[in-house]
């Protein structure tokens, strides 16, 4: 990736085949680094509520949280589309509530575009949002914020009706104008049919292979948790909890023997 992403270079990589790569950030550091890595959309996800604040959901997190970590991914972020999560409750009731928080998600937090979950009821919010410039990504299928709903992290759309309905909001937030669509937890012959049926690109979590992208949580992606236990869609490209434990073992017994620092570490 030699020039900036935008919301239109999204729309000409699924008109090229090209495939979309897009992992959540929350700071400054992974920033840079994933920059370096060619990582096209860059997500400051409303995951940060478990991933960095160790809620239990992302339901708490507020738009200040978002606000202090769109920043500082902005602050290490110059090739990636940056992509900044409306928090539960700062879009849902009120259209003028949406503008108003998904514009300081841009105008002070250095956000590109916004993430909103919902489907058909959302478009009239959605259209208001556009009118004020604000890019939007959609997403369907297991929308976080409505877990207590959905009755805990299942797939959705396994059902006819259910798969009827997906495909039907994702019909209608296309028409009311969002440039792309992140699909969580959805059977892949479903995933399939909608990123066939729409000109907007798919961003796949959980959705199987045929979206025109996937996006992973940073944090399960690298390993930087002890537990196993991680959805059956994550595949652990590294285990840094394990490397970072025995990295950090090793310092506090070399402290504590007197090992470090060595002279090769103090100044004359």
């Amino acid at each position: 990736m030699t020039s900036k992403i935008t919301t239109i270079s999204l729309l000409e990589m699924k008109k090229q085949g090209r495939k979309i790569t897009m992992l959540t950030c929350y700071q400054y550091s992974f920033s840079k680094l994933l920059n370096e890595c060619g990582v096209d959309v860059l997500l400051v996800g409303d995951s940060l509520g478990m991933v960095v604040l160790g809620h239990e959901n992302t339901l708490p997190v507020t738009i200040e949280d978002m606000l202090h970590h769109t920043k500082a991914v902005k602050r290490g972020n110059s090739k990636s589309l940056l992509v900044s999560d409306m928090p539960y409750l700062s879009y849902e009731i009120d259209p003028s509530d949406a503008v108003r928080y998904a514009g300081k998600l841009i105008k002070e937090g250095g956000a590109e575009a916004v993430k909103l979950e919902g489907g058909l009821e959302m478009a009239p919010t959605i259209r208001k949002m556009l009118q004020a410039n604000i890019p939007i990504m959609g997403h369907l299928g297991l929308t976080p914020q409505a877990i207590h709903r959905l009755g805990g992290y299942k797939v959705q759309g396994k059902k006819q009706e259910d798969a009827d309905r997906i495909l039907k909001d994702a019909l209608a937030l296309e028409e009311a104008g969002i440039f792309s669509l992140v699909l969580e937890c959805v059977p892949s012959a479903l995933a399939k049919q909608i990123s066939q049926k729409l000109s907007i690109p798919t961003i796949g979590i959980g959705a199987g292979p045929h979206c025109d992208g996937q996006v992973l949580v940073l944090d399960d992606m690298l390993g930087l948790f002890p537990s196993p236990k991680t959805p059956k869609f994550v595949k652990q490209y590294a285990h840094l909890y394990e490397t970072s434990r025995q990295a950090i073992e090793e310092y506090c017994q070399e402290v504590r023997e007197e090992e470090f620092p060595s002279s090769e570490h103090e100044y004359e």
